[in-house]
């Protein structure tokens, strides 16, 4: 292998130490799902590539117009179907037990799912769908079994995947420990003149130097900074500038997601006060985020801090025009959201991020983000956010 960069080498004997889910931690899964899927009376539940099927399988896969797929029973082992020809991929990934069924380019998936079902006694039974499964999916399989119910699997899963194992807590750990070392190595290179292209293309050099899989950056200058998504316009830096970062990386699928905000050059007086409110309200999301409070009073407290400082009210700017924070994990969004009127208890083993940006339309916005998982004892940050805009990377 290549000698990595002075920077990336430098960095990396600071990441923390984590290793892959271990096929007991996944069979431990489906038991649990199981359990769930008997209580609330369901047969079985289907689940289509994507990250419900890397949780509970192993399999990391692509969604196409080739149905790859996993029926999970409330007794038993799984079923897995995909083509022919992606066999010996699929089960050289699947880590757990299951049977495997292969379907040809002229014939059909979901006869062998139908087919499966009946000879299980589930034909005319209640199937759950995995919330993210594609509608041609479910369809295909419905019409075969026209006595077969379908109801939202979102319930059960998201029960299981929403509290995240020490391994899974490790897996994020050392992705967002990658993410800052990334972040550190390309604000030294960033050089007047850059556009948030330039600054991106540094990024992602750096997320891959340093171990870091899938990633992604996003660098808005200037007034592109106001937008949480940014602009299409493609700015400068220039002395003064506002760069707004949002950069996200994988390790083994699990996701860090961490913004920074940095000006290029000098900040303005007014660019520390509402660096300092925006750092203030972390504060306040980080004490409001107690083992079982309600998830959206995480976002009631922000939001009535912001409010009393003159931002607001509610999404109205100049202020905070979007969440609080979201769920993280295997996807980059998950269940549930730190916003108003979400009622699901906070728990030990969740995790969120923390980004109360705000934003003054026309002119910057300032957003840190950084996530955290909760404990018996409360909330604990996997990387700790600036102290200033002067030490924007701490």
């Amino acid at each position: 292998m290549a000698a990595l960069p002075s920077t990336a080498r430098a960095a990396t004997s600071t990441l923390s130490v984590a290793t892959s889910i271990s096929r007991r931690e996944r069979e431990g899964r489906l038991r649990r799902l199981q359990a769930e899927l008997r209580r609330r009376n369901l047969a079985a539940l289907l689940v289509e590539a994507g990250a419900s099927l890397v949780y509970f399988t192993g399999i990391d896969w692509w969604r196409s117009e080739r149905t790859t797929a996993a029926v999970i029973p409330a007794d038993g082992p799984i079923l897995v179907v995909t083509p022919f020809f992606e066999e010996p991929s699929i089960r050289e990934m699947l880590d757990v037990p299951g049977d495997v069924r292969v379907w040809q380019e002229d014939e059909s998936p979901f006869r062998l799912i139908a087919d499966w079902l009946l000879a299980h006694k589930a034909g005319s039974g209640m199937l759950a769908i995995e919330e993210t499964t594609r509608f041609f999916v479910v369809e295909g399989v419905r019409r075969l079994l026209p006595d077969l119910a379908t109801v939202s699997g979102a319930a059960p899963v998201n029960a299981l995947r929403m509290i995240k194992s020490p391994a899974e807590i490790a897996l994020m750990q050392r992705a967002n420990d990658i993410m800052i070392a990334a972040y550190r190595a390309t604000h030294a290179q960033v050089q007047a003149g850059m556009t948030g292209d330039d600054i991106n293309a540094i990024m992602l050099r750096e997320i891959a130097a340093n171990g870091g899989q899938r990633g992604s950056s996003s660098a808005q200058v200037g007034p592109g900074s106001a937008l949480p998504h940014g602009s299409k316009e493609r700015l400068r830096l220039t002395d003064g500038s506002v760069v707004l970062m949002d950069c996200v990386c994988t390790v083994e699928g699990y996701h860090a997601d961490i913004s920074r905000t940095f000006v290029f050059g000098e900040a303005t007086a007014e660019q520390h006060r509402v660096f300092r409110a925006m750092r203030q309200g972390m504060a306040v999301a980080m004490e409001a985020a107690k083992v079982g409070a309600p998830a959206g009073s995480v976002d009631d407290a922000v939001r009535a801090f912001y409010e009393k400082l003159g931002y607001g009210p509610r999404y109205t700017l100049p202020g905070l025009s979007h969440r609080t924070g979201h769920g993280i994990g295997l996807d980059v969004h998950e269940p549930v959201n730190l916003v108003h009127g979400e009622a699901t208890p906070l728990a030990p083993g969740m995790c969120f991020s923390n980004e109360p940006g705000l934003y003054l339309p026309g002119r910057f916005g300032i957003r840190i983000e950084d996530c955290f998982y909760m404990t018996d004892g409360g909330p604990h940050f996997f990387t700790q956010p600036p102290p200033s805009l002067d030490t924007p990377f701490g």
